[in-house]
């Protein structure tokens, strides 16, 4: 693969102007302000914190209380404490496991980190409430989940499900892309617009579409691999259509600026090199998950790179824009739920790359 390209700095910076919005699918924003929602929200973490270390047992028996479904799962699934119930300040797991936790300064300094980053979750909990007015606009029957804000100790867990009716978020990864600790804990420098408290809604809503549409990868092409990314950035962009597509993709401004420059150039290289309908490559992963760079698109003596590792999942949502702007009637509902073959949804798309 030896197609390179090349974009200039003032290219890049001109095409920016033009890329934030996202593509043109020809549906309006709705207006969602009348639809009623309350968001459960709780600081599991600063209860966790405040618990008297001279005390365990006590502290753990009234945070039983507050989060019954939680808190074992949290003590013995998430932290491996392996508690089981026995709160007894005696156990192994809280003599070795959680009140190390509590008082060995690396976490309490990452806790005080997370309640100067966090003093409150105020305006993320206003912008995943507003994200979930468009899920009960899009999905009528969605069940809106709680979310429950943790301190996990730097376990690279951005956010997860506990079940369908909670989502967890670690706040500790969530601690701006400058934070010192990431490096150390194995955090590569290309996942840094995803350590940013704007792209906590994105990681919230990730986690509910893959609770509810799981990616498939066993036995598929590329190019269905690419428009299950694409079909994911396009409910990402209906449910959150006032943030910039640096901050849904995770990519940085001159890695957008590049993909937008070079959108039939990559298109073509993944046709010229056969990729789309490769399915037995492991390679084809590349394209679609997060990573340093696109393999194959820059010349490898290029020290600064401007592909985003997800350049298939990218070129992906370009698609589904397309078929979504010839097919208005679909909804977002129907759009998620839909398993035609990916090759008859491109050409039914009439995709034609710029």
């Amino acid at each position: 693969m030896k197609n390179y390209f090349r974009i200039s700095l003032y290219s890049l910076a001109a095409t920016l102007l033009f890329f934030l919005a996202g593509c043109d699918s020809g549906n309006k924003v709705p207006d969602v302000t009348k639809i009623p929602l309350k968001l459960e929200t709780a600081r599991f973490d600063t209860d966790l914190f405040a618990i008297d270390t001279n005390n365990v047992s006590s502290g753990l028996k009234a945070l039983l209380k507050k989060y019954p479904d939680f808190l074992n799962y949290f003590l013995d699934t998430v932290m491996a404490y392996e508690i089981h119930g026995n709160y007894e300040d005696t156990t192994g797991g809280i003599r070795e496991g959680l009140r190390v936790f509590l008082t060995y300064k690396d976490f309490v300094n990452l806790e005080d980190s997370i309640k100067a980053h966090y003093p409150d979750t105020h305006d993320v909990d206003e912008a995943i409430a507003s994200s979930f007015k468009y899920l009960k606009y899009y999905f009528p029957s969605a069940f809106t989940p709680r979310i429950l804000y943790l301190n996990m100790g730097l376990s690279k867990w951005p956010s997860f499900p506990l079940d369908t009716t909670t989502i967890c978020v670690g706040l500790d990864m969530f601690l701006g892309d400058h934070y010192p600790f990431y490096t150390s804990v194995g955090v590569p420098d290309y996942m840094a617009p995803h350590m940013r408290k704007s792209y906590l809604p994105v990681s919230v809503l990730k986690t509910w579409y893959a609770l509810h549409h799981p990616f498939v990868q066993d036995e598929r092409t590329l190019l269905d691999l690419m428009l299950q990314r694409g079909k994911e950035q396009f409910f990402l962009h209906q449910l959150l259509p006032t943030a910039p597509d640096s901050v849904l993709f995770g990519f940085t401004g001159l890695q957008l600026g590049w993909c937008e420059k070079n959108e039939s150039n990559v298109y073509n290289f993944f046709v010229r090199n056969e990729l789309l309908y490769n399915k037995e490559s492991m390679s084809r992963f590349a394209f679609i998950n997060d990573g340093p760079f696109a393999q194959g698109m820059e010349p490898p003596t290029d020290t600064v790179k401007y592909t985003p590792g997800n350049i298939g999942g990218w070129l992906g949502y370009r698609m589904v824009c397309a078929y979504m702007k010839k097919y208005p009637a679909v909804s977002l509902e129907q759009l998620v739920k839909m398993r035609s073959d990916p090759s008859r949804f491109l050409d039914s798309a009439h995709y034609r790359p710029r």
